[in-house]
Order: structure tokens, then C-alpha cells, then sequence
């Protein structure tokens, strides 16, 4: 029986105030207040304190696993597999100890001591990671480590786990139901709780109120997770990723029911909710996203008051990455319950997506606090988890016979057993409806698509849903086409491509240079998967343009760092080695004069520096004075990207309200620097825009 289509909010594990609130004062980009705002300083005793614990615990750690890692290479074979096997167990607990000096190291590196229970925090974490230490010295578990305990008590856990991004240790907190103990392995519900807003929301604070706050929701025995995303960013791009990789983290330790796992969140959690469940619907059960905001345009307009008419159209075009009403039918494979308060400004999140929905035929169930200003009425908490209750208790395993799936790029292309390798152009939607009909002979497959040139449907063993032996029909857009038998597991796979206005039934080609899943594009894009800076060790002659480099390659570390909450990876262009250019993007700053990586590549590039002069496709540019920003699949690995003179591409100006946090230039850009980086920009833009599909200019 098909679920009718909801859409959820709920306010959220808040672990910390907004300082200042948003509106037309953050729109002079003059006068950008700092992100995160400067704490209180500590004294000299308790600095020391502070660094010491943490050394200390580092120290601690390190003596545990060199002893371990020694004892590997003493004994006969069979001992020297047991101990090796050890050493590995201890290693894979190195986050959850970890992340608590880290989370220390990086509150003192940004003076982000608030109030004077942050400094009891810290040292309370630093105690946490000492006790930890002692119980794997003894039982190198995860569950002893993290200190799950015999069940008879909800539980609040702390922990870590280690990026693919920068390799750093990311924080999140987790609520582990009453009945629930070590050992224990029936698959439970999994509820994913993003934050709201909170600019001096430091890792010490956000695992002080893990250990201490269950939040707004604790459904019986269910998991909730509760993803730092690293910082204030409205968990886009790394802090995406962060709530991926958490998740991943969460359920390889734990017995996560996948078929059972939600998001839910409130204000900024809200607006983050609204992301997940339109980009990776087949992914929930069920969403529950509260105020916040679902896209940015008309947001910015009625909660800022920001002028946005001198917007260059091709920032326009990268708000369609996040902004999800161009998303919403996505809907139609996760059941939604929106909140907003009566009275709420951001109940025009909900507003936004009820007009979108409306278009698709689909009445979006909407629960209204009355009277209510930005939280949540006790009462809408009674109606919401009523339905979050039976839309748990609804959720099949089957796989569902009827896909539709709407994208506006590459980076999100998948839906069950549909997934799009291809478009006809990028920022352009996307379709796919299919329907299998497995009640005749042989199954048949009806597929209607729209912006679409690469097609994979795919199912995994022991899911196709129809009779065996048989070869199904697929029709697509009107194109019959005899598929290939289904496999004795009872998995399938195949595969189309459009060629000259015609479907094919043959195999995906992804050797030759074409938008492809994982790399589409934007710059930013690179940022969401391991990268590493390589930073020239030459000149090119022009000091301006050095000193630009140089300056801008040092914004883009800090605000990692600060921003992101990244460790930084880095090189020098003459120290790069084959290791990394295989297993990172890379980010070059410096030209073909500066940095021996770009000379190393100039002649693959679709940019050309000449003597006098940069030409990009048929347009020049004088070459003093000017760089060039862009993405583009590295020549010498092109799994993986580089990306010149660019870090991620919101700056200042745009930390102060998360709606603005979208990218800022595309898959390209010719930078005039003569005037210098602001708050908004790394320079005057002189010409920007997109690859084509075959990442032409």
C-alpha cells in the first residue's frame, strides 16, 4: 500500500545561541562581524592546564599503540596474526579518543571559551579521553570504549570518527535507547537530529551537551544521532558529508535497521532536513525538517531584507545545488511531516515547499504550532511523533516497483535502482520516471526520461521482484530494447546511453572526459572528498600576482580550518608524489611560472597562459594582474580533480546567514586581483561560467 507523502519539522538538539541575530545588519559586507565570535580568554593557568591535558592524553595514547604495534613483530607467525589483529582493533579506536583533545586544541586555537563552564567542559572531555584510554588498554571494544553500558537506562554517547575529507576527527553524539546493551543485535531505528544554528557552537561545547542533552525527540528504542557538521554551514557541503560519514561511522559499530533511518531538525536543522530528504530520498523512511529555510532567494528576501537583483546569473544557476524546491517531487520516495510555528518568520521554509509540492499534486501535511514563535508547541510534538511513529511502523523492505527521480546535477543521481550517469546539460532538471512490470511475461520496464544521456538500472542480489529465468523488456522513451538475463543471485544490471537521439542497451564508458557521478563540478565540489593544497615554490614574475596567491592560498587554509573545522593537508608543487595525485584533488595556487604541478599540466588544461595574455575557450585576458580559478579532472588521474587559485568559494560576508552559504563561482572564473580579495570575493570577476558535458569551455 503506498504511503501518502508528508513533510516534517522539528526543533532540535540546540547546542548553542545564536549571538547576534540575523537581518539587514549582516548586509554590509564593510563591516563582517567575525565567525565564530572571540570568547572570553582564559588566564595563563588554565591555558597550560589545557595543553598539557591535552599532550598528555596524546602522549598516553600514542605509548598504548607503539607497545601494541611492537609486540607485532615478536613471536612465532601465529602470534605475530594475533597481535597484528590487536594492534588494528586498538588503532580503529584512535578517533573516539582523539576527537576530545582535538576538539581542546581547536577551542583554544579560536578563543572559543563562551562562559565559564567551557573551560570545566574541556577539561572534562580531556578526563573522558584519559578514562577512555583505560578500559582499551583492557578491552579494546567500541561499545566498552564509548561506555555503553547493561540497558537499563537510555544512554548519551560521545565519540569521533576520522574524515576521508582531510583525515581530521569529527565529533557527533548519540542517544542509545533503554534496553539496548553491548552485544545486543537486533536492527533498531535510526533517527538523524540535525542542530540549529549556533556561532560559538565549538566541538567542546557541541560534546559537552552530547554527554548531558538527549534533545528535542527520543523515540522508544530508537537511535538518534546527532551530527556536529562540522560547525555552522546548515550541514552543506563538508558538513554534508559529515553527516554521511557519521552515520556510516554510527552503523558500523551499532545495528542500525536501514531500511528505518530519518531526518529530522529544527531552524537550521530544519533547512538541512529539507536538503536530505529532496538530495538522497531513498535514503529515509521518513523527514521532519521545522522552519529553517528550503531555499535562498525568497528566503534571504523576507528574513534579511537582502537585495539580491545584482546577483551574476551564474550564482543564480549554483543555488539550484541546495535549493530544493527544484528538487521536491523527490518527495514522492520519502514521506514527509513539515512543523512551523504560527506566528515562526522561517514557517516560509514549509510555505515554500507546500507551493512546490502543490505543483506535483502532492498536499504536503504541514502541523502548525499555534500561536507559536520560533519552537516548537508542545502539542505539534504529540501529532509529529504520532506520525513519525507510523510511518516507522509502516517502512518495507521491498524494493519499489515505480522510480521517479528529478536532479539538477551529477552529484546526487541516484534513486533505488535507477541512477543517472549522464546529462544532456548540467544545471538543467533532469528526469527519470521507470515502472517495472513484473506481473508479466517477460518483466517489462517502461522508462520516460528528460536531460538525460547515461542511464544504469541496477539491482542488488536477491532483490529483482519478478520470476526467473527471463530476459525483462525495457522501453525507454519509446525504444524497445531486449535486456540481458537476470543472474542466478537475482541481481541485474544494465546499462543505456543515448546516442544521436536514440537509446542503446551497452556498457557505461567512463574512460573518456565527461561529466560523470563524483565529477561534475562546481569548484566547491572538491571540497567534499579528500583533498590536499600544493602550494608553489617558484615565482611567475609578477609580484602582484604572488602576493594575491599567497595571500588568497593562506585565506583558504585558515577558513578550512575555521570554517570547516579541517585539518589541512599540504605540499609544496616539487614535493607532490604519485601516492597523492591518486588518492587526492588537488588545489594548486600559482600559475605555470610558479607552480611546476601547472607547468606539469598546462598543456591538458583548457586555459592557456601566454606571454602577454590568458585564454580561456575564444575569450583573452591580459595575463598581469588577472588569475584563473577553475575545477577540472586532473590529466594525470582523471578520478580526481584540480582546482586552481580557489579555495571553498563563500567567504565572510556569507557565513552570516547559512542561506547565503552557496557557491560563489562556478566551473570557472577570470579573477582581476588588482583590487584585491573582500569579504564577498577573491577578487573583481571578469568572466565566469560552465564546462559543457565534455568539460569544454
Amino acid at each position: 500500500m503506498k504511503l501518502p507523502l508528508f513533510v516534517v519539522a522539528v526543533v532540535g538538539f540546540c547546542l548553542a545561541s545564536i549571538a547576534v541575530a540575523d537581518g539587514p545588519a549582516d548586509n554590509r559586507p564593510d563591516s563582517v562581524r567575525p565567525i565564530p565570535p572571540s570568547g572570553e580568554p582564559l588566564d595563563q593557568a588554565q591555558t597550560r592546564q589545557l595543553h598539557d591535558g591535552c599532550q598528555t592524553v596524546r602522549r598516553i595514547w600514542g605509548e598504548l599503540l607503539d607497545n601494541a604495534e611492537q609486540k607485532t613483530r615478536v613471536g612465532n607467525k601465529w602470534q605475530r596474526a594475533q597481535h597484528q589483529q590487536a594492534f588494528q582493533t586498538l588503532s580503529r579506536l584512535t578517533p573516539e579518543i582523539l576527537v576530545f583533545p582535538r576538539a581542546v586544541e581547536l577551542a583554544l586555537e579560536f578563543d572559543q571559551f563562551y562562559k565559564p563552564q567551557d573551560f570545566d567542559a574541556a577539561v572534562t572531555l580531556l578526563d573522558e579521553a584519559q578514562r577512555r584510554i583505560k578500559v582499551a588498554a583492557v578491552t579494546p571494544s567500541w561499545s566498552r570504549v564509548v561506555g555503553i553500558g547493561d540497558g537499563e537506562h537510555r544512554q548519551l554517547i560521545i565519540g569521533g570518527y576520522q574524515s576521508k575529507i582531510d583525515q581530521s576527527y569529527q565529533p557527533y553524539a548519540l542517544v542509545v535507547p533503554a534496553g539496548f546493551t553491548h552485544g545486543d543485535s537486533r536492527p533498531r531505528r535510526l533517527d538523524i537530529w540535525f542542530h540549529g544554528r549556533g556561532e560559538t557552537l565549538s566541538e567542546v561545547g557541541f560534546l559537552a551537551k552530547g554527554r548531558t542533552s538527549a534533545g528535542q525527540y527520543t523515540p522508544n528504542d530508537t537511535f538518534v544521532l546527532h551530527p556536529y557538521g562540522r560547525y555552522s554551514n546548515a550541514f552543506k557541503f563538508a558538513g554534508e558529508v559529515d553527516v554521511l560519514e557519521s552515520l556510516e561511522h554510527v552503523g558500523s559499530n551499532l545495528p542500525v535497521d536501514d531500511h528505518r533511518i530519518s531526518v529530522r531538525g529544527f531552524s537550521m536543522g530544519g533547512a538541512a532536513c529539507w536538503q536530505f530528504a529532496t538530495h538522497y530520498a531513498d535514503r529515509f523512511f521518513a523527514a521532519n525538517p521545522g522552519a529553517g529555510f528550503s531555499e535562498t532567494p525568497e528566503f534571504l528576501k523576507s528574513f534579511q531584507g537582502e537585495d539580491l537583483t545584482s546577483t551574476p546569473e551564474y550564482q543564480r544557476t549554483l543555488w539550484r545545488l541546495y535549493d530544493c524546491p527544484h528538487w521536491a517531487r523527490n518527495l514522492i520516495h520519502c514521506p514527509t511531516v513539515a512543523y512551523s510555528g504560527e506566528i515562526d518568520r522561517q514557517k516560509q521554509a514549509a510555505d515554500v515547499m507546500e507551493a512546490s509540492l502543490a505543483q506535483h499534486d502532492i498536499d504536503l501535511v504541514h502541523v502548525i504550532g499555534p500561536q507559536t514563535a520560533h519552537k516548537i508547541h508542545e502539542k505539534s510534538k504529540l501529532e509529529i511523533e504520532r506520525r513519525m511513529d507510523a510511518l516507522a511502523a509502516a517502512v518495507r523492505p521491498d524494493v519499489p516497483l515505480t522510480i521517479d527521480l528529478t536532479t539538477q546535477t551529477l552529484r546526487y543521481n541516484h534513486m533505488h535502482w535507477v541512477s543517472v550517469h549522464g546529462l544532456g546539460q548540467h544545471w538543467e532538471t533532469a528526469r527519470v520516471q521507470a515502472r517495472l512490470d513484473a506481473d508479466v511475461a517477460p518483466s517489462r520496464i517502461e522508462i520516460e526520461t528528460s536531460n538525460v544521456t547515461h542511464l544504469r538500472l541496477e539491482f542488488a542480489p536477491g532483490q529483482w521482484p519478478a520470476a526467473i529465468p527471463e530476459r525483462p523488456l525495457i522501453v525507454i522513451d519509446g525504444v524497445e530494447l531486449q535486456g540481458t538475463p537476470i543472474r542466478s543471485d537475482r541481481s541485474w544490471m544494465a546499462d543505456f546511453v543515448r546516442r544521436d537521439g536514440r537509446w542503446e542497451l551497452t556498457s557505461i564508458d567512463d574512460s573518456g572526459r565527461r561529466k560523470r557521478p563524483g565529477m561534475q563540478g562546481p569548484i566547491d565540489d572538491a571540497f567534499m572528498d579528500s583533498f590536499l593544497f600544493v602550494l608553489p615554490s617558484g615565482s611567475s614574475g609578477d609580484d602582484q600576482f604572488d602576493a594575491w596567491g599567497a595571500s588568497e592560498a593562506e585565506h583558504a587554509q585558515l577558513h578550512w580550518r575555521k570554517h570547516f573545522r579541517g585539518d589541512i593537508q599540504r605540499v609544496s608543487d616539487r614535493e607532490l608524489t604519485k601516492q597523492q595525485i591518486e588518492s587526492h584533488h588537488l588545489i594548486l595556487f600559482g600559475d605555470p611560472q610558479s607552480n611546476s604541478v601547472i607547468a606539469r599540466l598546462a598543456d591538458s588544461l583548457p586555459v592557456q597562459w601566454n606571454t602577454d595574455s590568458i585564454q580561456l575557450g575564444s575569450s583573452n585576458f591580459p595575463r598581469r594582474g588577472h588569475a584563473v580559478a577553475m575545477v577540472y579532472p586532473n590529466p594525470l588521474n582523471p578520478d580526481r580533480y584540480i582546482v586552481t587559485n580557489s579555495g571553498f568559494t563563500f567567504r565572510e560576508y556569507d557565513y552570516l546567514n547559512n542561506a547565503r552559504q552557496t557557491p560563489k563561482l562556478p566551473d570557472w572564473a577570470i579573477i582581476d586581483i588588482t583590487g584585491g580579495a573582500t569579504t564577498r570575493d577573491p577578487g573583481k570577476i571578469q568572466a565566469a561560467g560552465f564546462f559543457d558535458e565534455r568539460w569544454m569551455p
